[in-house]
């Protein structure tokens, strides 16, 4: 339990900063990352079950890729309010994050 809430927190500083860095995503602050961290993460999970591992963190490539971004760019419209992102900023996002996550792992190991 207490490495999911550890997971969730880096996941949404994660998200914080990369809305600094790349153009066309907002977040609404620390608490709107964190939500959309969760929903970000109940949404991958979704569809690493319907498609499974090989659009998961570990199996990424190509399509991998573009799976995050339409998680990301699907995230804005379950919480309105924690965050806005255009269809390039999904794109950029996705690219960030697969490079800040390769730094800074947001999974437990």
């Amino acid at each position: 339990m207490l490495g999911a809430i550890v997971r969730f927190i880096v996941s949404a500083v994660v998200l914080l900063l990369v809305s600094y860095i790349v153009p066309g995503l907002r977040v609404a602050g620390f608490t709107g990352a964190l939500i959309a961290a969760v929903v970000i993460a109940v949404l991958g999970y979704l569809v690493e079950l319907a498609f499974g591992n090989k659009i998961s963190r570990m199996g990424r490539g190509s399509i991998g890729f573009v799976t995050a971004a339409v998680v990301i760019y699907l995230s804005q419209f379950i919480v309105p309010g924690s965050i806005s992102v255009s269809i390039i900023g999904a794109l950029l996002a996705s690219l960030v994050i697969g490079i800040v996550d390769s730094f800074v792992p947001t999974t437990l190991r």
